[in-house]
């Protein structure tokens, strides 16, 4: 099994790099690991001491580490703080995180990178956020004897490592000192093939929230271009969401304002997401917002968590992609919330929500369309926040 694991972690590298021919993102993932091994070096080099190393996939993973980082921190502030990445969505946005102090992007698995990795940065301790299960860096980390701690993790029956075929990915989960999950069912998942060493802390990303909301960035700009007007957010939108949501967008019954916050911000990406607009739009970079165009783009980053405060309702994109973004941003602020309807067993704060009827997964343009505008009016929202 472990060649079959190799092999596909070189095939899946060497797409990539080929991709990369013609992708932006790709060219980032494959460019961004050029030189890793000697960044880390000088930066060994130059600061010596303890230092713990953290691991998220992507920005969102980050996020949800943030509070912990922050708290370890607090508690030995001269550790050094190390933190890695999977993919360029995080890395190029928290890249110069002050938390860190250093960051990288995480060199393809292999067991030669795991050890050279290891050997150069030195952790005292080690941990990996919510997803991403790297069997060389689990392995050599667990060999070698170092602390190695799974944060905010999260379970469902159907991940590979309840299978009966899924032993290979059982022996990563045994690599942990110790794995801090998100709630009851993913310790009782855990437990159920051996995995004794875990415990429910819940979920980080409400202590990140929890601090968004207590201390929210101010945009006096913004705050006067939605004055006296109905407020619908679209955060964290893919093109595939904008397929669902243009047609209200559309049709807007002319009381609203609308911010549209894209997942990626680059030339193409915003192509994309504009393409499908036949209403007025402006960018945000642009400079003194346009009171008469109804349609704000955010193609800027670090904006979105706090510009919740302005909304009335919102749509949060990914789950017609590769997941759902973070919901309780915008819950927080007391916004209903809109969403897909594809893999919500991943999170259990969109099942729950939309048990309360706070909110409403939707499944294509028409139901989307008939949820917004509903959501629209005042007297709807009410039973709903």
């Amino acid at each position: 099994m472990l060649f079959l694991y190799n092999l596909g972690v070189r095939s899946y590298f060497l797409a990539i790099k080929l991709t990369a021919l013609f992708n932006a993102k790709a060219k980032q993932f494959v460019n961004g690991r050029k030189g890793v091994f000697s960044d880390l070096k000088k930066f060994r080099e130059a600061n010596e001491g303890h230092l713990a190393w953290f691991h998220a996939a992507s920005l969102g993973e980050f996020e949800q580490g943030l509070p912990v980082m922050e708290a370890f921190k607090k508690e030995y502030p001269k550790y050094l703080i190390a933190v890695s990445f999977f993919s360029p969505s995080g890395y190029e946005l928290r890249k110069d995180h002050p938390i860190a102090d250093f960051t990288c992007y995480l060199p393809i698995d292999s067991q030669a990178n795991a050890r050279e990795f290891l050997n150069v940065l030195d952790p005292a301790c080690v941990f990996f956020i919510k997803y991403e299960y790297w069997y060389h860096y689990l392995n050599e980390t667990s060999k070698r004897g170092i602390p190695l701690f799974s944060i905010s993790a999260l379970f469902t029956q159907g991940h590979i490592f309840f299978k009966a075929y899924g032993g290979f990915h059982r022996r990563m989960l045994h690599t942990f000192s110790h794995s801090f999950v998100q709630n009851s069912k993913s310790k009782m998942l855990l437990e159920s093939i051996g995995v004794m060493n875990c415990s429910v802390s819940g979920d980080t990303r409400f202590d990140r929230v929890k601090k968004t909301v207590a201390a929210p960035q101010s945009f006096p700009d913004i705050k006067e271009y939605l004055q006296d007007h109905t407020v619908f957010i679209a955060g964290s939108a893919w093109p595939e969401d904008m397929e669902v949501i243009s047609e209200f967008i559309n049709q807007n019954p002319g009381h609203l304002r609308i911010i549209i916050a894209p997942h990626l911000i680059d030339s193409e990406h915003l192509k994309k997401i504009t393409r499908s607009l036949k209403v007025p739009f402006q960018l945000y970079s642009g400079g003194n917002l346009d009171h008469s165009k109804p349609v704000l783009i955010l193609d800027t980053m670090g904006m979105l968590s706090s510009i919740y405060q302005y909304g009335d309702f919102a749509y949060i994109g990914g789950a017609f992609g590769d997941g759902l973004h973070n919901i309780l941003e915008a819950v927080a602020f007391g916004l209903p919330v809109v969403f897909g309807n594809s893999g919500l067993d991943k999170f259990p704060e969109a099942e729950e929500l939309a048990t309360l009827g706070g909110a409403f997964p939707v499944d294509d343009q028409e139901t989307t369309s008939e949820v917004l505008s509903s959501l629209a009016f005042e007297d709807y929202r009410k039973g709903a926040s």
